[in-house]
């Protein structure tokens, strides 16, 4: 409210007429009126500062954290029962998954040969994951938005590949991961050897990389998520190691880049210390590959780019952002070596019935050679084929064959 100096002559005036004790209460109510009023316009303007400072917003986190203590759980994770036991779970990722745009300069390339891979096909409801060993906590199998997912619930739960020969080194000198999670908690660990079956050669700090909503960190080495994210959301996470390097990416950014590593990776590990049914962290579509050769040896060598690391949405010929790494491989020796055309050819695996996978190959191949167009090849340069389940590269008795069978070649014309 405003005051005129007419109106605040009169008051004064009405204010000497008053009794001495009157006028000595009104003045010292009203001067700590005025105190409290500046002392919170002074904590405004300091809680802006700080937030220019460091980039934070403390009222959406106050929002935030009574949220969770009214609910109990993170909003995306609400459940219809209210057993804390539910492996029944609904999430929602704002992001479009079919954004590739958004991944234009992702330079991640998945290694070419599948070594192990989980997309829980199958798996029942509430059990533990069939293709994962328990080294501490609990964990389970849930459905979140249609899909199933692995549920790190509570008592810091680390799970590990159940695989042969676990006790030893498992990784190849070449090799990538890729995985999705979900942060119910701010931040997981996945570590660089098998906590159960494996004991690291060294005390090194580069063994555990931790991997947050916004930002990673292994060892002395940091870095921060360039675009501003949510909590509570579904990333992305990408590994590759090539004899000593280490590269870790967080969706379309790469956030670590050591030239050469205290440690030579044995095995992975899944970890949370937080995880709970109250912070879920979620994981899917685990895949570690081997190795990977420069695509324009492969040409010369193979007369063409087989690369299974191409992904799309289930039962849709959508691309996956994750794949712009491949893709964007591929353009840009295109546009180093002009001379070149390509053939891009899809296979599945032999699931399903023969007929809509071949259906299916065709429309993934033609989506592949489109994206290609819109990054600035020619169309006269590419074509598109699709042979479905008809050229298989394994004999689809595992998910690792099933795996190698469903690719993108780009054969040369």
């Amino acid at each position: 409210m405003k005051y005129t100096g007419k109106t605040l002559l009169l008051a004064l005036c009405l204010l000497v007429s008053l009794p001495a004790w009157t006028q000595v209460d009104l003045l010292k109510k009203a001067r700590q009126k005025t105190e409290k009023r500046t002392s919170k316009e002074v904590d405004k303007k300091l809680d802006k500062s700080l937030d220019q400072l460091f980039g934070t917003d403390k009222k959406k986190s106050s929002e935030e954290n009574t949220e969770k203590e009214a609910t109990g759980q993170p909003e995306e994770m609400k459940t219809e029962t209210a057993a804390p036991a539910s492996t029944t779970a609904t999430g929602s990722n704002t992001e479009n998954p079919s954004g590739v745009l958004n991944w234009a300069k992702y330079d991640f390339v998945p290694g070419d040969q599948v070594i192990f891979e989980d997309n829980l096909v199958g798996e029942e409801n509430g059990e533990f994951p069939s293709r994962w060993d328990l080294q501490s906590g609990t964990a389970e199998v849930a459905e979140v938005d249609g899909e199933n997912v692995i549920f790190l619930r509570g008592g810091a739960p680390c799970i590990v590949p159940y695989m042969e020969n676990t006790s030893q080194d498992y990784l190849p000198d070449v090799f990538t991961i890729e995985y999705d999670i979900y942060f119910g908690y701010d931040y997981a660990t996945i570590y660089l050897y098998d906590r159960k079956n494996q004991r690291p050669e060294s005390g090194s700090s580069q063994w555990d990389l931790q991997v947050a909503y916004d930002k990673m960190s292994i060892g002395s080495f940091s870095s921060t998520y360039p675009k501003k994210v949510e909590h509570k959301r579904w990333g992305h996470v990408a590994i590759a190691y090539t004899d000593g390097k280490f590269k870790a990416y967080l969706d379309d950014t790469r956030l670590i880049n050591i030239p050469r590593m205290e440690v030579n990776p044995m095995g992975i590990s899944l970890y949370s210390y937080h995880a709970s049914d109250r912070y879920p962290i979620y994981i899917k579509n685990i895949r570690i590959a081997k190795g990977g050769v420069k695509f324009y040896d492969r040409v010369v060598q193979d007369g063409k780019i087989v690369a299974n690391g191409i992904r799309f949405d289930v039962g849709k010929a959508s691309i996956r952002p994750e794949s712009m790494g491949i893709i964007n491989e591929v353009v840009a020796l295109m546009n180093d070596h002009p001379e070149l055309k390509f053939s891009v050819e899809g296979h599945t695996d032999s699931d399903g019935d023969e007929s809509l996978n071949m259906e299916l190959s065709q429309k993934r191949a033609e989506s592949v050679m489109d994206e290609m167009i819109k990054l600035g090849i020619s169309k006269d340069r590419l074509q598109a084929k699709g042979w479905g389940e008809s050229k298989p590269v394994a004999p689809n008795a595992s998910p690792e064959d099933k795996a190698n069978n469903r690719r993108v070649e780009f054969v040369k014309l």
